[in-house]
């Protein structure tokens, strides 16, 4: 059942949240129920492209009439400096604080390991992991406590897929990161956790082998379905806010039970 935040109840109302990778797919969909929740957020895109849905989002955030707000930044999580860059449009859109930060862009690869190459691994790693790590540095010295740092990972961290080892290798090192950030960052009060979404309704499905999305279904106990945006981020949404604030180093299986991991 889908939770839906009248603008009586906003729980996020005054934060305010960067969502990397958020013009489209889950990551649109977890930057606006956290605008939903009343956060202000900086919607950040890569190619000129998705330039035009970025800007559909902000104004789909505004039209939430509860005072959320939205801001587009335009950066290539792949370059060093992209996440100072993140955070000076943020700070200069909403003030000197940011309360969350949710690592959610990535790159999907399926390929054999005959076919990888050097290069590819540098461009995975490069923003799966080293992004979200350079991204949480940026983050770092304008974090308000209890702030709130959300990866957003997958279930192919855990499980072997045929062809999808390298994009598999980056998200278990993404949880790996996870937990020594949640180790390092919360003596003051910050928590870090992980989101593994199981095959999930998006553009980013469709790049994956038809096989595995179809085994993943059959395995997977609720409804035996692909997961929607929606479900993954009512999960984001809870972990951005207070009742979670227990919660630190974990990663949560998004996935209807898949595997039961």
């Amino acid at each position: 059942m889908e939770i839906h935040t009248t603008t009586s109840h906003l729980p996020l109302q005054n934060k305010v949240a960067i969502v990397t990778g958020s013009s489209r797919g889950i990551g649109a969909g977890l930057a606006f129920e956290l605008a939903r929740r009343g956060a202000k957020v900086t919607i950040v895109y890569t190619s000129s492209k998705s330039e035009t849905l970025a800007n559909a989002l902000v104004a789909k955030i505004a039209s939430l009439g509860s005072g959320s707000q939205a801001t587009v930044v335009r950066a290539d999580l792949s370059q060093v400096d992209a996440g100072e860059r993140i955070v000076e449009a943020t700070l200069a859109a909403f003030g000197d604080s940011i309360d969350i930060l949710v690592n959610n862009a990535g790159l999907e690869f399926d390929r054999s390991l005959l076919q990888t190459t050097a290069e590819d691994y540098a461009a995975i790693f490069d923003i799966n992991v080293r992004g979200a790590l350079l991204m949480t540095k940026a983050v770092l010295p304008h974090l308000r406590v209890p702030g709130r740092i959300i990866n957003v990972s997958s279930v192919g961290a855990r499980f072997g897929f045929a062809r999808l080892a390298l994009y598999s290798a980056s998200k278990a090192a993404l949880e790996g990161l996870t937990r020594g950030l949640a180790a390092e960052l919360g003596d003051v009060g910050h928590t870090v956790n992980a989101v593994g979404p199981g095959p999930t309704e998006s553009e980013m499905l469709d790049n994956i082998p038809k096989d595995i999305v179809e085994m993943q279904k059959r395995w997977t106990p609720v409804g035996h379905r692909a997961g929607t945006v929606d479900d993954i981020a009512q999960v984001v949404g809870w972990l951005a806010e207070e009742q979670s604030r227990w919660i630190s180093g974990q990663t949560i299986s998004a996935s209807g039970g898949f595997m039961m991991m």
